[in-house]
C-alpha cells in the first residue's frame, strides 16, 4: 500500500494486510497454548523449508547472523583460522567470521555478477598462500593463519558460481557454507551434477537470513541453516540452545539463538507463497529490461547481469551509474525509493582496519560500491510504477547530457 504520488523502495504493508487474517492466527495460536520457543511451529517450518531448499535438514535460528556464524562453528571453524569471503556484503558475513574467533580473508568479485570470482579464488590460494601438507590445507601468508573455509555471498538474490569455488574447495580441503540471506529460492545449474540446484543446497551448510526485507521475511528477526549433514544440524540445535543436549545439561557453552515460535507461524505462512513471489520479482525484472531497452540510455545505466548458470529471484534490483549519487537525488526528489547495497566495500570500514587492507586492493569491489543503486523491486511492484522510475531515470540522463 503506498502513496500514489511516491514509489516505494520496498513495500512490506501490501503483503502482511493480504494475509492479516492468518499472520493474526498464529498469535492467537500462541497465545492459546503459550507456545512461544521451539515445538510444533518451529519444526514445522524447518522441514518444510528443508524440503523448499532440497536438502535434508533445517535449523532455525535467531537471525540470519547467527545462522551463519553457528554454521561455521559446527563446520569447524575455529579461533585463530582464517575464512575467504568478499568485500562487497553487509558486515553480517565477516561478523559470523569474526565471532568464531576466525579472521576474514578476501577475494576479488567479479565484475558482472558482483559475487566471488573463482579465479580471484584461485589466485589467492595459489599464489598468496603456502600449502600445509600434513592438514592439506592453505596458510595465509597476510596473518600466518590456516584457512578453513570459504563463505561466497549469493548477493542480490543470484546465486555465484559455484561450481568452481566447491571443485577449489575440494582441492584446498576448505569447508564452504553459503550466505544465501539473499537468496531464498534461487538456483543455480551445476555443470557437475548436470542439474538444477536451489541456493542453500551446495555447501555443507547455509544461511538464511529473514529480517523482514527479505524475500521471505519474518514479522521481526529469524534465520536458519540449511544442511545435509546430519551431525552438523544437530550440533547447531545445540549451539543455538546454550549448548543443552537436554535441559541444564550442557555438551559445550553456546548461545541463545532459537527461533521464536511466532515468527517460524509467520514464516510458514508466507512460505506457501513464496514461489509465486519470486516469480512476480523476475517478471518486474524482465520488464524492467524490456522498459531500459526501449530508452536511451544504454551507456549511461548498466543493467543486472543475469548469468547463464544462475536462477536469480532479485532480492534487489541494482543498477550502475557513475552519477549514482547524483541519480539518486533526482530520483529521491522526483519520489522514487532506492537504496545503496553497500556503499562501503569491508575491507576499507574503521571495523576491519586492524586487518590492513587498503583503498585501492579490490577495484572491482571499490568501483561498483561507488556506481550501484537499487531501484523499487516487491512482488507488487506495477508496471506504471516500473514505466515511472525508468522515465525519471531516463530524464535524469537527458539531462546530465546536457
Amino acid at each position: 500500500m503506498t502513496n500514489n504520488n511516491t514509489i516505494p523502495f520496498l513495500d512490506l504493508v501490501t503483503p502482511h494486510l493480504e494475509l492479516e487474517e492468518e499472520l493474526i492466527s498464529i498469535f492467537r495460536r500462541a497465545l492459546k497454548t503459550a507456545g512461544f520457543v521451539g515445538g510444533p511451529s518451529v519444526e514445522g517450518f524447518e522441514r518444510d523449508f528443508a524440503k523448499f531448499c532440497e536438502t535434508k535438514h533445517c535449523v532455525g535460528v535467531g537471525s540470519g547472523t547467527d545462522a551463519l556464524r553457528f554454521a561455521l562453528t559446527a563446520a569447524g571453524v575455529r579461533a585463530g583460522d582464517a575464512v575467504i569471503t568478499v568485500p562487497n556484503t553487509f558486515i553480517a558475513t565477516t561478523e559470523a567470521i569474526s565471532q568464531t574467533g576466525a579472521l576474514p580473508e578476501f577475494v576479488e568479485v567479479d565484475e558482472q555478477t558482483s559475487n566471488m570470482d573463482p579465479s580471484s579464488l584461485r589466485e589467492y590460494l595459489g599464489m598468496l598462500c603456502d600449502f600445509e601438507p600434513r592438514t592439506r590445507r592453505p596458510i595465509s601468508r597476510r596473518t600466518g593463519r590456516p584457512v578453513t573455509a570459504i563463505v561466497p555471498v549469493h548477493l542480490y538474490g543470484q546465486m555465484a558460481d559455484m561450481d568452481p569455488i566447491l571443485e577449489v574447495a575440494e582441492v584446498y580441503n576448505l569447508v564452504v557454507v553459503e550466505d544465501a540471506c539473499q537468496a531464498h529460492g534461487a538456483a543455480y545449474f551445476s555443470q557437475k551434477e548436470h542439474c538444477w540446484k536451489k541456493a542453500g543446497s551446495m555447501g555443507r551448510a547455509a544461511a538464511f537470513s529473514f529480517y523482514p526485507g527479505k524475500n521471505l521475511g519474518a514479522c521481526g528477526e529469524a534465520g536458519a541453516v540449511t544442511t545435509n549433514d546430519e551431525k552438523l544440524a544437530q550440533d547447531i540445535r545445540t549451539i543455538r540452545d546454550h549448548g543443552q543436549v537436554r535441559k541444564y545439561y550442557h555438551s559445550m557453552e553456546g548461545y541463545n539463538g532459537r527461533l521464536d515460535a511466532i515468527q517460524a507461524g509467520i514464516l510458514g505462512i508466507k512460505l506457501v507463497h513464496l514461489s509465486d513471489w519470486n516469480e512476480r520479482r523476475r517478471q518486474a525484472a524482465e520488464r524492467y529490461r524490456e522498459i531500459f531497452g526501449s530508452c536511451s540510455v544504454p551507456d549511461a545505466i548498466i543493467l543486472p547481469y543475469a548469468a547463464p548458470w544462475a536462477r536469480g529471484v532479485y532480492h534487489l534490483y541494482v543498477v550502475r551509474s557513475k552519477s549514482r549519487d547524483q541519480l539518486r537525488k533526482h530520483l529521491t526528489e522526483a519520489g522514487v525509493g532506492t537504496g545503496i547495497h553497500y556503499p562501503v566495500p569491508l575491507h576499507i570500514q574503521d571495523a576491519y582496519r586492524c586487518l590492513g587492507y587498503q583503498k585501492g586492493d579490490f577495484p572491482i569491489s571499490e568501483r561498483a560500491a561507488e556506481e550501484i543503486l537499487s531501484l523499487p523491486m516487491f512482488p507488487t511492484l506495477q508496471p506504471e510504477q516500473q514505466f515511472r522510475v525508468v522515465s525519471e531515470v531516463a530524464n535524469f540522463v537527458s539531462l546530465a547530457v546536457i
